[in-house]
């Protein structure tokens, strides 16, 4: 899965990101916030709720970078929280009838430095447990472009993260891994006019990792 992800503060295309969105009419409406580090430069961890650019297609059908919350919100049932969807199977979004119309017709990416993810095992009690904490990317690129859906919701887009089966090196570390395109294949990805499924195998799956927090198994930090 990908739960959170990460931006370089120092990267000076995700300023130019965060400075084109500043500007848009829909960045205020949001709950949610953009990450910024303690400089109040847009980056950092991402979690879900946060608001952040995203590529997707205008009206005419050029990309254009939209501030988008990450994840999409379930009705509430009774007293509970409204559940929050931040991931979407890329084997089975064409048939879920949450995702099923985006995956046609609203894909974008997320442009971001790594992603993070969790070591999970077998405890001696038989039960998952989480350990180490890892940073994740694809060798030898500076930046990845996440495969997302997208969708309205009470007139803001809210978009989920498409993931995957693991590469081979990171099976041990747990059983899905995000979806990442190279930023050559992005324009036709979120293009309306092409089919999705030409772009599974394009993802990137060589990637490199970093333990960035141990962290006792069964605790998530």
């Amino acid at each position: 899965m990908c739960g959170r992800f990460y931006v370089d503060p120092e990267d000076e295309y995700f300023r130019e990101l965060a400075e084109r969105i500043s500007s848009s009419p829909l960045t205020g409406r949001f709950r949610g916030k953009l990450p910024a580090n303690a400089d109040g430069e847009y980056g950092g961890e991402v979690v879900p709720t946060s608001v952040v650019p995203v590529l997707a297609p205008n009206r005419t059908g050029e990309q254009t970078v939209f501030p988008m919350q990450w994840g999409y919100t379930l009705p509430a049932s009774g007293d509970r929280k409204p559940p929050l969807i931040i991931n979407a199977r890329s084997e089975t979004a064409a048939e879920k009838p949450l995702f099923c119309d985006s995956w046609r017709q609203r894909r974008c990416a997320i442009p971001a430095t790594a992603y993070f993810e969790w070591e999970h095992r077998m405890g001696f009690d038989g039960k998952p447990k989480v350990g180490s904490k890892y940073r994740i990317a694809p060798t030898g690129r500076k930046r990845i472009f996440l495969a997302g859906l997208y969708r309205m919701e009470n007139g803001l887009p809210t978009f989920v993260i498409l993931t995957r089966a693991p590469a081979d090196n990171l099976f041990w570390m747990h059983d899905r891994m995000p979806m990442m395109l190279p930023e050559a294949e992005v324009p036709g990805w979120i293009s309306p006019d092409r089919k999705p499924e030409n772009f599974l195998s394009l993802t990137l799956t060589d990637t490199s990792w970093k333990k960035v927090s141990d962290g006792s198994i069964g605790s998530r930090t």
